[in-house]
């Protein structure tokens, strides 16, 4: 069985962050292990507090699960501050990572900033250039290239801005645009396009760190950038699709839809 190991923060509420991604390794038939990094206090209303986690707590998680265990992939979510990004990025490079996909969580659908404004540059400097894709959404992608993002052409814009960062891929996604969701990959030469219909629902709790987690699964089984790309989005339209409602907002995305 491969090995899946998700960096990110906890949700209370279990729609995103570590519980996403762990049941997104379930789903996809992986062994999902976890450092976490910050603990929230959120439901599907929104994001009420945070509490970090010591880096001294987080690199032995890291150093502890690479001693004993060969890791397959690695999916990192929420990183909220400079000297938890730095930790991380130090502690990795002691080992080796194949599949590193990275989600630079930054501000949640409330408006909560999950990532301190002053570590931006930390995860630019640090992470992203260690990474095999990074996965940003508009917000995410404006935030991280300091330019306005509208269009088609805005997009690649941005996912060619990123790429000079270090990353070996960059996938922007587009469910912000108006119309059809597009996502677009670019390797720094070709850019490729993945359509998918737009799902009428309010139910998107923690479709980032899914789809995250699902294109680091689908790398750890050995499957190329594309071909994880491509599985990883059929199963967040279906996860979407086939969401909650449950409680008083934006409910959760259906992690296991494949099994009932």
């Amino acid at each position: 069985m491969k090995k899946l190991l998700t960096i990110a923060g906890s949700d209370s509420c279990g729609g995103a962050g570590i519980q996403a991604d762990l049941k997104t390794f379930s789903a996809h038939e992986v062994f999902g292990m976890s450092v976490i990094t910050a603990v929230t206090a959120q439901n599907t209303e929104g994001v009420f507090a945070v509490q970090d986690i010591s880096t001294d707590i987080i690199k032995k998680q890291i150093e502890v699960i690479f001693e004993d265990i060969s890791v397959d992939a690695v999916k990192i979510g929420m990183v909220s501050k400079t000297e938890t990004i730095i930790t991380i990025a130090e502690t990795l490079s002691k080992y080796k990572v194949e599949n590193l996909v990275i989600d630079p969580v930054m501000v949640s659908k409330s408006g909560y900033h999950l990532l301190q404004l002053e570590a931006k540059e930390a995860l630019i400097k640090n992470l992203i250039p260690m990474a095999t894709v990074v996965t940003p959404n508009l917000p995410e992608a404006e935030v991280i290239t300091e330019f306005k993002i509208e269009t088609i052409e805005d997009m690649k814009k941005a996912a060619k801005e990123i790429h000079k960062m270090g990353p070996k891929y960059v996938l922007i996604k587009g469910g912000h645009l108006e119309g059809e969701a597009i996502d677009i990959l670019y390797d720094g030469k070709e850019f490729i396009y993945y359509n998918s219909p737009r799902i009428n629902t309010k139910n998107t709790h923690g479709t980032g760190c899914t789809l995250s987690s699902a294109i680091a699964s689908n790398l750890g089984k050995g499957l190329s950038i594309t071909k994880s790309i491509e599985n990883a989005k059929k199963y967040i339209t279906t996860a979407i699709e086939k969401s909650f409602s449950i409680g008083k907002g934006v409910g959760p995305v259906h992690h296991f839809h494949n099994f009932y």
